[in-house]
């Protein structure tokens, strides 16, 4: 792995993580819940008052300031992956500090377990070219059908419409705010605009190769 980046404000990375020893971190749709709870509630410069699990509805404040604007995100089971730009100084680390140690905290109470949760720090990789964007977003929703059809990567899906059914009944990615669905909305600083993101994601299924992304690491999690 190389080096994490020192982060720019203003610059897009893409930050993702895994179980330590590869284990499951999410377990049940509470675990998945409460993550993206905190990419919510953690992103916002001033404490979080209240970190009991509640819905994301009436209690977001869009007067808040966010350390990051959330792009693209997707929860697996035993890792994340999430797409975001630095909006202040210090906005990625402070916003994954807080993400980590309050999923961690959560988790081992939950589970009666100590120690750390992920491997180690987050991973980040700086995304500074135009083919990165046009592409990573895609790679990051497709993720899920590693639990499914994992022959994707091979470029070996035989049945696209299956494909494409199992990935809008997976609620734990912005793909769904994407094609319109909402899902949770109130984790996006700016809504997504993305228009034909399901169109997009089919002719990438059908054509695509990693090619564009081979200059930045791609780890299999």
């Amino acid at each position: 792995m190389t080096k994490r980046p020192n982060f720019i404000t203003d610059e897009i990375y893409h930050i993702y993580n895994r179980g330590v020893e590869k284990r499951e971190v999410f377990l049940n749709e509470k675990d998945y819940l409460r993550f993206i709870h905190g990419m919510c509630e953690f992103n916002n410069i001033a404490p979080a008052l209240n970190l009991s699990y509640r819905l994301l509805k009436s209690d977001f404040n869009r007067d808040k300031k966010p350390f990051v604007e959330i792009l693209y995100f997707c929860l697996m089971p035993n890792h994340y992956h999430i797409l975001l730009r630095q909006l202040i100084d210090t906005g990625i680390t402070e916003f994954m500090r807080k993400i980590g140690t309050g999923y961690t905290n959560y988790f081992n109470t939950k589970n009666s377990r100590v120690g750390p949760l992920f491997q180690g720090k987050f991973k980040a990789i700086h995304i500074s070219k135009e083919a990165h964007l046009l592409y990573l977003p895609h790679y990051i929703h497709l993720n899920p059908l590693d639990l499914v059809m994992p022959e994707w990567r091979e470029q070996r899906i035989r049945d696209t419409q299956k494909a494409l059914k199992f990935l809008k009944s997976y609620r734990w990615s912005s793909y769904l705010d994407y094609i319109g669905q909402k899902n949770f909305p109130e984790i996006f600083y700016r809504s997504p605009t993305s228009i034909d993101c399901e169109e997009e994601i089919r002719e990438w299924l059908e054509n695509f190769d990693f090619e564009p992304l081979q200059d930045i690491t791609l780890e299999q999690l």
